[in-house]
């Protein structure tokens, strides 16, 4: 039986996972407050108005900056109060409603940088979108929702004689029970976890983020590299799009339709 192990948002783009014990999806929408807030890299300014999806690299985000993974944050979206804590211990809660205080969270991520910004990066809120990686592609991918399958990290750390941390690779849902890259099978069918059921729209292609450790904050290692010269490719995981709304929750069975 496939199953459901773990279940993940991220509010920050770049910033901690969060684990969650059960959520509500919405047809084409993704996970709730999952990447709706960002920071730029100071290069260019935000016009939420006027905002059209920009590339990865256009915000601070752990393919340029391993420091990111030594950075605990947490929301409380009840509050809309945001808490940062540094691997020293040093912390700063934030009112998401003090224009002031996001500034001073920003200050607070992009100061533990080893990095030079061509102006001071600026903490942002998305108003009816996400700052997802594939935000680029289209409206509906901006609102994909990922899947890790945890036998094909294991299957690839058994391989290349290494652990893996599977939130090296950021995903909403973490799946076992499945044979290594049986998801890679997947595209274009539909399954169901729990009462929701989701398209698989895309292979999620990995990049330098994947090459930092969550745990030491450390790139120790190439992944995107080692992949294309193991496999030919560096595709681990899929999005989804989700096609029926219900909650989910760790333990939910994963049925491919």
């Amino acid at each position: 039986m496939i199953t459901l192990r773990q279940l993940y948002r991220y509010p920050i783009k770049g910033l901690s996972a969060e684990p969650m014990d059960q959520v509500a999806l919405r047809a084409g929408e993704g996970l709730p407050l999952d990447r709706v807030y960002a920071i730029t890299n100071g290069g260019w300014d935000y016009d939420p108005a006027t905002y059209q999806p920009r590339p990865k690299t256009d915000f601070i985000a752990l393919m340029s900056h391993a420091a990111l993974a030594a950075l605990t944050t947490h929301l409380d979206d009840e509050a809309r109060r945001l808490t940062v804590r540094d691997a020293s211990g040093e912390c700063l809660e934030v009112d998401l409603d003090d224009a002031g205080g996001c500034a001073d969270f920003a200050r607070f991520v992009y100061g533990r940088l080893d990095a030079r910004f061509e102006a001071p990066p600026a903490f942002v809120a998305g108003e009816g979108f996400r700052f997802t990686d594939v935000s680029v592609l289209s409206h509906g991918m901006m609102n994909a929702v990922s899947l890790i399958n945890l036998a094909t990290v294991r299957h690839m750390g058994e391989e290349w004689g290494v652990e893996l941390d599977p939130l090296r690779f950021r995903a909403n849902l973490y799946i076992d029970g499945a044979a290594p890259w049986e998801e890679a099978g997947w595209l274009d069918r539909e399954l169901s976890i729990g009462e929701v059921r989701f398209k698989v729209v895309m292979r999620t292609p990995r990049c330098a983020a994947t090459s930092v450790n969550p745990q030491t904050a450390l790139r120790d290692m190439n992944l995107p590299a080692t992949m294309m010269e193991r496999y030919g490719h560096r595709d681990l995981g899929v999005y989804l799009q989700v096609v029926r709304g219900g909650s989910i929750a760790p333990g939910a069975e994963l049925v491919i339709a």
